[in-house]
């Protein structure tokens, strides 16, 4: 595989995405808040929650949103969810249906990278989201945690209580992605009603409340990959993970009490990777988009000159380079294949 050519690479520049602005793309709020920034974030951005939640559940009927709730509060309750208390702050915060289900649904695959960066004195996260929930992009922010191991910047939406994505000044960068799905009958739709109950039978927590409680108490690359690695989770995920050093990279294929660690440069979407390891593939053409996002520069770029198909597809929401020793962001949302916000610098 060769490298996609960049067309006007920035590294290091504090850009401020001026052709995005010129076209009236609007912004990605960044907000200061503390440890509870599910609810903080919420309060702040009420009026998006409410447009985002508005976009995400337009198809789908209120007494159908109602049943979905009622199913995740009751597996919430039944294994005593340490995000449970919050979640229920969130839901009459809205007092609309969606919260519960929002918070707990496993629709998203995503096409990452974790490498060294040009010129091979750090590790870098390359990661693309895409989710079948329309808005994602569009009213996406990004939330300043103060965490007890030290604070950490998540992309995410008002009211949500997981991390999908964030970045660790000094520690760490690590994303998560849907893994593939079981294969008990062999055939999909039946595979995934068999799934269904297992998910629910499982007394731990989901993949994105366990990459948040890494986020919030891992000290450094090793402790984040040893809790990723061993931590029981609800249902099968794959973690990238970058930490400070060219050599802390790694991919982790779970299972909900078994893992594979892939470690150096490596690239994650929504198929295994791991000898033996069966399972239906996520998302659209996802050895596709592994293959293409192995040959993608870790150059901070926000023109993002690679997102093109297969990595670029009807459900991209967000693209996403961070660096944990520089702390450095470089982001922007997607809506239908176009920018749905002004590319957003952290650094």
């Amino acid at each position: 595989m060769t490298d996609i050519a960049l067309d006007h690479p920035v590294d290091g520049a504090n850009v401020n995405s001026p052709s995005a602005a010129a076209r009236g793309l609007p912004e990605i709020p960044v907000l200061e808040v503390g440890p509870d920034f599910g609810y903080e974030t919420l309060e702040r951005e009420l009026a998006r929650a409410h447009q985002l939640l508005d976009s995400a559940t337009a198809r789908v009927p209120r007494s159908a949103l109602k049943t979905l709730d009622a199913v995740s509060r009751r597996w919430l309750v039944r294994w005593s969810n340490r995000h449970l208390g919050e979640i229920d702050r969130i839901a009459r915060r809205l007092d609309r249906p969606g919260a519960y289900f929002l918070s707990v649904n496993y629709e998203w695959g995503c096409t990452c990278r974790v490498a060294p960066s040009p010129d091979g004195a750090t590790a870098r996260l390359v990661r693309v989201l895409d989710w079948k929930t329309e808005g994602l992009g569009r009213y996406v922010l990004a939330a300043r945690v103060k965490g007890a191991a030290g604070p950490f910047t998540t992309l995410t939406w008002p009211g949500y209580t997981g991390v999908l994505q964030a970045v660790a000044p000094g520690r760490f960068a690590a994303a998560l992605n849907q893994a593939p799905m079981r294969k008990s009958v062999g055939y999909y739709y039946l595979d995934w009603a068999v799934s269904r109950p297992r998910v629910w039978s499982m007394p731990h927590d989901t993949p994105a409340h366990l990459l948040r409680h890494v986020f919030e108490t891992a000290e450094t690359f090793a402790d984040a990959r040893r809790m990723l690695t061993s931590t029981p989770i609800s249902s099968a995920a794959i973690f990238s993970l970058a930490g400070l050093g060219p050599g802390e990279t790694a991919v982790i294929e779970r299972r909900e009490t078994d893992a594979n660690v892939h470690r150096g440069a490596q690239v994650a979407a929504n198929h295994w990777q791991a000898f033996g390891w069966h399972g239906h593939a996520r998302g659209e053409d996802s050895g596709g988009r592994a293959c293409r996002m192995a040959g993608v520069s870790t150059v901070f770029d926000p023109g993002f000159p690679w997102l093109t198909p297969p990595i670029l597809n009807d459900n991209t929401r967000l693209a996403m380079i961070a660096d944990a020793t520089s702390g450095r962001i470089v982001a922007q949302g997607f809506e239908a294949r176009r920018a749905a916000t002004a590319p957003l610098s952290i650094d």
